[in-house]
């Protein structure tokens, strides 16, 4: 748990409503960027198959930055 903890700061601070929102904007803010800049950079042949996959971790991160607030802000996980 420890280890979630330091990939996924803001995710374990959703206590409160006011944090959980916070955290939900921040993981949504990274994935709409990331995906908007990776998006440009994939259309570069050869690097963009890196790029493609690069988006699909900074996606995956997103949800599950998502999926760990909503679980500490219901508090299964705290």
């Amino acid at each position: 748990m420890d280890t979630l903890k330091k990939f996924f700061p803001h995710a374990f601070k959703a206590t409160e409503l006011k944090d959980f929102i916070i955290a939900l904007i921040i993981y949504v803010l990274i994935d709409i960027v990331c995906g908007f800049v990776i998006g440009l950079l994939a259309k570069i042949p050869l690097i963009g198959i890196l790029f493609s996959i690069l988006g699909a971790v900074v996606g995956l991160y997103a949800l599950i930055g998502v999926v760990l607030s909503l679980l500490v802000f219901v508090k299964v996980i705290k």
